[in-house]
């Protein structure tokens, strides 16, 4: 690992930092998600840690039975802070302790209705960011919702501009954009898979697994 990320989580205990003011705000466009889709909703968490941003969602909400989760963690310490987590919802959460780098880590999982690319792209190259962007979709079923986060300032290149323009590349639409003007600028991003869903169904149709995304590149290395 880079950093020690067990002590980095620390910083969303700090009310005023940044990373609770984006804990916060990607909080709520998971809470935006849910309540956007009746019936099954799936979630696929990329670098979970712990999971506060999906589980705290979850933990508070009557209908998380509906939910399945999967949430991709390197850390085992994080995980299993996840697996805890997670035991006080409702939800179908798995947790796996797993390289989210590695296309082979998605193979056979259901596609997202609800995609996290939170504490990422930060961390990794630009062109690393490009290529999440563009395999995205392959993780995605119709209309998904993708969550992403990433620092503008202190220490950051300002990417805004080019991220939200792979994006709509790749066939995303821009729903939410805002950012914290103090700090290192966190930035959360919110941008819908340009196809429709179906009308809305008391219960989603069975969708296939995931196909393999090609297994000749990682999706990101953290550096």
């Amino acid at each position: 690992m880079t950093r020690d990320w067990r002590a980095w989580h620390e910083g969303y205990d700090d009310p005023g930092s940044g990373l609770a003011w984006r804990l916060a705000a990607v909080r709520g466009h998971v809470a935006e998600a849910l309540d956007r889709r009746a019936g099954p909703v799936r979630v696929l968490s990329v670098c979970a840690g712990d999971g506060r941003d999906v589980l705290g969602v979850l933990a508070d909400r009557p209908d998380a039975a509906r939910v399945s989760a999967t949430l991709v963690e390197l850390d085992p310490v994080l995980g299993d802070r996840a697996r805890a987590a997670a035991a006080a919802t409702d939800a179908d959460v798995t947790v796996l302790t797993a390289d989210a780098g590695d296309p082979a880590t998605y193979a056979g999982l259901p596609p997202a209705d609800l995609l996290l690319l939170c504490g990422i792209f930060g961390n990794v190259s630009p062109a690393d960011i490009e290529h999440t962007i563009t395999a995205a979709p392959a993780l995605c079923g119709p209309g998904a919702t993708v969550l992403w986060t990433r620092g503008r300032g202190r220490g950051f290149d300002d990417l805004d501009a080019d991220v939200r323009r792979w994006f709509g590349a790749a066939g995303f639409v821009e729903t939410a954009h805002e950012t914290l003007d103090e700090g290192h600028h966190p930035t959360v991003g919110a941008v819908r898979l340009d196809v429709e869903p179906p009308a809305t169904l008391p219960t989603l149709p069975a969708l296939p697994a995931l196909p393999a995304l090609p297994p000749d590149r990682r999706l990101f290395t953290f550096r």
